[in-house]
């Protein structure tokens, strides 16, 4: 699949019609919306888990040494908690843009706190992407984090803002927990001072 895939999210019309949709936020949409919305309110959904496998050269990296951002993994039984965004369809075309490098527009169903649910839709990276980097051990993964920087800035903020937006919901997901841990170690690792 190509980098590029805002023509791709393009030929899915299938809200169009909609005079407003649901988008379902994982990553960054969580604690950074960056666009107009009719509603917002925490929601989840069902049978993914959220991993920071997905490469980003375009945000929190660059080709030459991309970040690790978060995709979603198909895991039965799983539930993925985020944000829900009602939103027009036109604000999808700045949101095509943003998640250009490697994520598709996924129908998906949004389950929220008080027993609703509604269709919706939310960007998936799948592993076939050009972008995708995968699983890799969790040190390494950490330290990529800690250390890659991109146009939008460090990559470790994307990380420890998402840490600090699930806490705020008192949603506890153990791998970003983990990496967050790991990247503030690593941090400190880096500002102590070195002895001989």
């Amino acid at each position: 699949m190509v980098h590029d895939t805002t023509a791709l999210n393009r030929r899915m019309t299938h809200f169009d019609d909609h005079e407003a949709i649901w988008l379902f936020g994982y990553g960054s949409l969580i604690w950074k919306a960056g666009f107009p919305y009719l509603e917002r309110r925490p929601a989840h959904i069902h049978g993914w888990v959220r991993r920071f496998w997905q490469g980003s050269h375009d945000h929190r990296g660059t080709p030459e040494a991309p970040g690790r951002v978060a995709t979603l993994l198909p895991c039965p039984g799983a539930v993925c908690h985020g944000m829900a965004y009602r939103i027009t369809p036109e604000t999808l075309h700045p949101l095509d843009v943003r998640e250009k490098n490697g994520y598709l527009r996924e129908i998906t169903t949004l389950h929220f706190a008080d027993g609703d649910t509604a269709q919706g839709l939310t960007y998936i990276a799948t592993e076939d992407n050009a972008a995708f980097l995968g699983e890799a051990e969790p040190t390494a993964m950490a330290r990529q984090i800690a250390e890659a920087h991109g146009p939008s800035g460090p990559n470790r903020d994307y990380l420890l803002n998402l840490a600090e937006a699930l806490e705020a919901l008192g949603v506890e997901d153990p791998h970003v927990t983990d990496l967050a841990r790991r990247v503030r170690t690593h941090a400190s690792a880096d500002i102590e001072p070195r002895t001989r």
